[in-house]
Formats: C-alpha cells, sequence, structure tokens
C-alpha cells in the first residue's frame, strides 16, 4: 500500500500550481512578515514611534496576506478543497505564529475555523506545541542579539521585508553594530 493514500498535491496542474503558490507566498512574504514582527517586539530592533510604525505595516501586511489567504481557501475545508493537503501545511506554522502574535484572522472567519480544525489534527498539534516551547525560549533569548556576540541573518526576504515595512535604520544600525548578518557566502559589507 503506497503511502500518503490521499496525495498531499492536488491531482490535477492548477490545483497543484496553486498550492506551490500559496508555499512561496507563506514561505517568504508571510515568514518575512512574521519575522520583523519578531525583531521589533523580542529583539526591540525598533522602539517608540519607529517600533510602532513598523508594526502597524506588518499588522496591515499580515492582513493582506490573510485576506488572500481565505480567497485561495474559498468555502472549502482545506486548501487542497475537502482534503488536508500541502497547501495546509505550507500554511499552517505562519498563521499560527500569526495567531501567536495577536494577529489572526478574525474569530469566525473561514480562515480562523479552518485554524481551528487543523490545530486539532494529529499530524500538527504537537508542531504547534513545539512552536510555542520554541517560541517562549526565543522570546528570552532575542536580546543577546543586541548585546554582541550573536548575529541574526538577514536573508532575501527577510531583508527586503524589513525594508518595506519601514526598518532600514534597523538594518543599518544592526550592520553598524554587526549584529545582523547576511547569508553565504558572506564578504564584507
Amino acid at each position: 500500500e503506497k503511502w500518503p493514500q490521499i496525495p498531499l498535491l492536488p491531482s490535477d496542474p492548477q490545483g497543484r500550481a496553486t498550492a506551490r503558490m500559496i508555499e512561496e507566498i507563506c514561505d517568504t512574504v508571510y515568514e518575512a512578515t512574521n519575522w520583523v514582527y519578531a525583531e521589533v517586539v523580542w529583539s526591540g530592533r525598533a522602539e517608540g514611534g519607529s517600533a510602532s510604525r513598523i508594526l502597524d505595516k506588518v499588522e496591515q501586511q499580515t492582513r493582506l496576506i490573510q485576506s488572500w489567504l481565505a480567497s485561495k481557501l474559498g468555502g472549502n475545508d482545506y486548501f487542497n478543497g475537502e482534503t488536508f493537503g500541502y497547501a495546509d501545511v505550507c500554511v499552517a506554522p505562519y498563521l499560527n505564529r500569526s495567531l501567536y502574535y495577536g494577529l489572526g484572522p478574525a474569530q469566525g472567519s473561514p480562515l480562523q475555523e479552518w485554524h481551528a480544525r487543523i490545530k486539532v489534527r494529529e499530524s500538527v498539534k504537537p508542531t504547534f506545541e513545539e512552536m510555542e516551547a520554541g517560541a517562549a525560549v526565543m522570546a528570552k533569548n532575542m536580546r543577546k542579539f543586541l548585546e554582541g556576540g550573536l548575529r541574526r541573518e538577514y536573508r532575501d526576504h527577510r531583508l527586503e521585508a524589513m525594508i518595506k515595512l519601514g526598518g532600514l535604520d534597523v538594518v543599518l544600525e544592526g550592520l553598524r553594530k554587526e549584529t545582523i548578518r547576511f547569508g553565504w557566502p558572506e564578504v564584507g559589507v
């Protein structure tokens, strides 16, 4: 018997393409938006009015992403339609992270109901529990990235998001203090 009995990707080309498009948006734009939130709130890379402006933009962008995801979910129980699949696996960690930050979809909305359905799945529940445990540890340790010795990696989509969401000064300050770095190969900046 082949596993999985229900394929993770839809069988039709358009469904597969949509699932992969959802993956791309989640792995880049959504991940980076959540990451900017953590950089501001957990690591304190911006304060006062600067932090407020960045977080306002993070919230706006999160709402836009969630609206787009809601349009892809449509009236279906899952992003693949009637069965849990690849796109659901891709959306789950990022939407869950937004909920953890207090930026989840509206109560009673289809996207919130989707999250309620998947969070009790045996294949998802342990991952969400691990995220919460890991988030608690990261929240306690993020300041170490500002105190020196540790540098956060600003990968391409994260760098773009930080700048796009109003954090150019955050990037410049991180470079000046050497508390941020770029991906490999990193040649002096």
